[in-house]
């Protein structure tokens, strides 16, 4: 074997360690949020006060679909966000932790932020608390 050979097998040593090692790694599933539910809304905040919310629930369908005040439509998440839209208008919203939706705008009385909170029902209880 010439050296060139000699080259070429301690090299393929060499690149077949960190293909085993790459092989090895774990892999991961990605990540999806589910957000399918009925939202009440459990705060309001107008600049930077806090006010009671009387806002209408947030219905959000396992089909993509959604109720907001009669708005209806069809929403897609987007990483950290939730995407509402209908033909003419979209919006977005945070997905905030503890089953949280954070909507921020800038509405007739200036900033605007509405939180909604996912109710979830317990199992044997016929309602959602």
């Amino acid at each position: 074997m010439g050296s060139a050979g000699v080259i070429l097998l301690k090299a393929s040593r060499f690149l077949s360690i960190p293909i085993i090692l790459f092989a090895m790694l774990p892999t991961s599933q990605a990540q999806t949020t589910e957000v399918t539910g009925r939202y009440e809304c459990t705060q309001a905040k107008v600049h930077g006060k806090t006010v009671p919310c009387n806002g209408a629930p947030l219905l959000l369908k396992s089909d993509g679909k959604f109720e907001l005040r009669g708005w209806e439509g069809s929403y897609l998440v987007n990483g950290s966000w939730v995407e509402l839209s209908d033909s003419s208008v979209k919006s977005r919203a945070k997905i905030a932790p503890g089953h949280k939706i954070v909507f921020r705008y800038y509405g007739k009385h200036g900033f605007v932020e509405m939180i909604y909170e996912r109710r979830l029902a317990e199992l044997g209880k016929t309602s959602l608390s």
